[in-house]
């Protein structure tokens, strides 16, 4: 109890440290975000005293101090996205943000309230630092403070506006300088910020970041084009910048805007080496290969599966960007050699300090010490998620054995803190063999059955970007890992269910492992989120039944599920991937067994299979026909069926009647036949 104690503690301590550590929050929530950084850090004292208290502490204020350190770590993601996060997002969602705000200010103020201070041994200064931060809460849950309604309404008018529209520059340069979006560094920041939303949201960007996407890009043109001067040395203000951040000779000359067309789609930015990936979308390189090396198997912009990550040069577009930079006289962008290669050990070499730092927490985790291990499976954690360079180097200093060896730990924050370690650093590609030669796939198969719900979240994020190589879904299908993967799809958060269901599509794209899914029951719960009113898992839960239905296993058991009706239903009304998906199902259903055709076809699905002809995906316009041409092939045959057995009627009737007849005849001439009875006279009655 004493060693947990100090734990837990030491725990609260180090998140509030590192919350202390968060700075240069955004400007349009930085009151907010400082008053909550502020008031956690006045906690510090508190937890220093409880860690050094001898006697045991009371049930109720250890699960007080349990439920603080679960709404601190919230608390801190919230911050840091504070100070990392899209500026343009906080103003558009700013009711989302506060409402966040107002549940972690309401859970921080339920869990002090419930700590036994009389009962606790700590200074007299501390209770009353602690009832000054209790009662600065309590008035936080009660006020909201007024939103920017100007700038929020200036934004929705901007987005409103088409390319070409005018708008006043007196209300873009009001929104820039509000938005303290005025300079190159902060636009870049921004930039990343909503890249980071891109990929955070699993190649599904959304409307909102789409519509932020293009108002930056509006806000970036005004401030080249009219403060080009900005962020340049100051021998070179009188040089305007063009697009490509070079310096124009001529003074006079603004900055052109760069067409549409030659910008990337993920960055905004000028393409200097423009490719196609499998849909016929063009990129630059460097981002699209950024987007696949984080595991993404789809399109950025049409969010279509990739049929492969084949990236070919599109010299047509490459010749034209060239021609508009030399006619604005802008330097061509000046493509890489090669395809980003992968650093290599010298690149890390010239920051001494960072490899240190690196080596100083790899002695940390192998301490018999198990705060330290703890401390240092965080930091690498936080290291490995920054940049691909931190994922090289933490690898080649040797960690992911250690992180490995700490997935068995009994301590579940440390387990956590090491299955998402190797998460982060399976985002490189080459780091994904080291991972599973390692033998890392079993222990993160004991932290998806047995971890916390974040660890068995990020086990089955892990496992997704492990399978991402064909060879690794045999070895991760063989270990055991497909059944905790169903139950996680079945009982986990939004977000574990949307990591069990991407992990399980991947691992199933390998035949061999659909029949172990079928057989770990994953239809019915598919089918259970399929009907699930507001559950937001229809498109994964369409997809997997679409990979598993090409298994005869996986028809029969989606055919015993009475699943013709709900996909028939999607079909209808579903969003244009929802009905693509739940065709390809139903295509597969009814190549087995023409039971379902009969039962689809007295569900109506005629006429959403004509719509879903003319109008739906390229894929789901082939399912659609491919089922269209079953059914008419279906009814085809019925049609002849009872055209065979109403043949078959007339002629037993005609038979029975002609049977019926003769037989008639043959009473009549065996009556003629018979000897006729002497009449009765009629006097013979009287006599």
């Amino acid at each position: 109890m004493e060693e947990g104690r100090a734990a837990l503690a030491q725990s609260l301590i180090e998140t509030v440290s590192e919350i202390a550590s968060i700075a240069g929050y955004r400007s349009t929530v930085k009151k907010q975000y400082c008053n909550l950084a502020r008031r956690l850090k006045l906690l510090t004292p508190l937890f220093e005293e409880i860690k050094e208290i001898k006697e045991p502490l009371p049930e109720e204020t250890i699960a007080a101090l349990v439920s603080l350190r679960e709404v601190l770590v919230s608390a801190k993601e919230l911050l840091r996205f504070g100070c990392d996060g899209s500026k343009i997002y906080m103003v558009l969602e700013r009711d989302q943000i506060m409402n966040k705000f107002h549940v972690v200010t309401e859970q921080v103020e339920q869990a002090l309230s419930r700590v036994s201070y009389e009962k606790l041994d700590i200074a007299d200064e501390v209770k009353e630092q602690v009832e000054l931060v209790l009662a600065q809460f309590r008035r936080a849950k009660e006020r909201i403070d007024p939103p920017d309604v100007e700038l929020y309404f200036n934004l929705l008018s901007l987005h409103g506006k088409s390319h070409d529209a005018v708008t006043d520059p007196s209300v873009m340069r009001k929104l820039a300088e509000k938005l303290e979006l005025m300079k190159i560094r902060d636009l870049k920041q921004e930039s990343i910020a909503l890249h980071e939303m891109v990929s955070a949201s699993e190649g599904d960007p959304g409307e909102t970041i789409e519509k932020m996407s293009m108002l930056l890009k509006k806000i970036k043109d005004f401030v080249l084009t009219e403060n080009p001067d900005v962020d340049l040395p100051a021998g070179e203000k009188s040089l305007p910048l063009d697009d490509c951040g070079q310096a124009s000779t001529d003074g006079n000359k603004k900055a052109p805007v760069i067409p549409d067309d030659f910008r990337c789609p993920i960055t905004l930015e000028l393409m200097k080496d423009p490719v196609i990936v499998s849909t016929g979308q063009t990129y630059d390189r460097s981002s699209i290969e950024k987007w696949l090396e984080a595991g993404h198997k789809t399109c950025p912009k049409t969010q279509q599966t990739l049929n492969n990550s084949v990236l070919t040069p599109n010299f047509v577009l490459r010749s034209l960007i060239d021609q508009w930079c030399e006619a604005n006289g802008v330097e061509p962008p000046k493509p890489p050699s090669t395809s980003r290669s992968r650093p290599n050990k010298s690149t890390y070499a010239s920051s001494s300090a960072e490899c240190a730092r690196i080596e100083s927490l790899l002695h940390k985790l192998t301490s018999a010490n198990p705060e330290e291990q703890r401390s240092a499976a965080g930091e690498i954690r936080l290291l490995a998620k920054r940049n691909a360079d931190n994922r090289v180097a933490i690898a080649e200093a040797g960690a992911i054995p250690l992180l490995v060896r700490l997935l068995s730990t009994p301590d579940s924050r440390t387990q956590e803190h090491a299955v998402t370690a190797l998460l982060n650093l399976s985002i490189c590609d080459d780091n994904k063999g080291a991972i599973v030669f390692s033998g890392a796939v079993p222990g993160i198969v004991h932290v998806l059955k047995n971890g916390s719900m974040e660890a068995r979240e990020n086990a089955a994020a892990t496992l997704f970007s492990l399978s991402v190589v064909d060879e690794y879904k045999v070895t991760i299908g063989a270990s055991g890992a497909i059944p905790p993967l169903v139950t996680l799809l079945s009982e986990g958060t939004q977000r574990g269910k949307k990591d069990a269901a991407t992990a399980l599509f991947n691992l199933c794209i390998y035949q061999g492992n659909k029949g172990k899914a079928v057989r770990a029951r994953i239809v019915p719960t598919l089918m259970r989120l399929l009907i699930e009113t507001g559950g937001g898992m229809v498109d994964e839960a369409l997809a997997v039944l679409a990979i598993l239905a090409s298994h005869p296993e996986g028809r029969t058991a989606i055919g015993a599920a009475k699943a013709v009706p709900v996909l028939v239903e999607f079909i209808r009304s579903g969003s244009p991937r929802n009905r693509e998906n739940a065709a390809a199902v139903l295509v597969h259903l009814c190549s087995g067994d023409q039971q379902h055709l009969l039962e689809a076809q007295e569900v109506g699905v005629m006429d959403p299979l004509l719509d879903l002809a003319r109008n739906g995906t390229d894929r789901g316009k082939r399912k659609a026909v491919q089922l269209l041409e079953r059914l008419s092939l279906f009814i085809e045959q019925q049609q002849q069926q009872e055209q065979q057995q109403q043949q078959q009627q007339q002629q037993e009737q005609q038979q029975q009647e002609e049977a019926t007849l003769g037989q008639n005849d043959a009473d009549m001439v065996a009556q003629s036949r018979e000897p006729q009875a002497p009449s009765t006279p009629n006097n013979a009655i009287d006599s």
